[in-house]
């Protein structure tokens, strides 16, 4: 066989067993949520209660927050460029 042959056919074996690479990386372990509709829905394919929460904005952490983006970013030694 020549080097080309070899080297497709390691390639399909590598293929091949990285698509049972993380099979075996998990941990078995209960799960203490299991059922709770806060955490996971009312069903496995709909959003959790805990994302329909809404919270009130509040305009003093707005203010801060700008405050900390201006001390972090507005730097004359961090110019962006190309």
């Amino acid at each position: 066989m020549n080097r080309k042959n070899i080297l497709a056919i390691a390639s399909i074996a590598l293929l091949a067993i990285a698509c049972d690479y993380q099979k075996n990386n998990n941990i078995k372990q209960a799960d203490l949520r299991e059922g709770d509709q806060y955490v996971y829905g009312v069903h496995p394919d709909s959003a959790a209660a805990q994302t329909k929460n809404k919270y009130t904005a509040k305009p003093e952490n707005e203010v801060r927050a700008n405050k900390i983006r201006e001390k972090l970013f507005n730097d004359s030694t961090n110019v962006q460029g190309n």
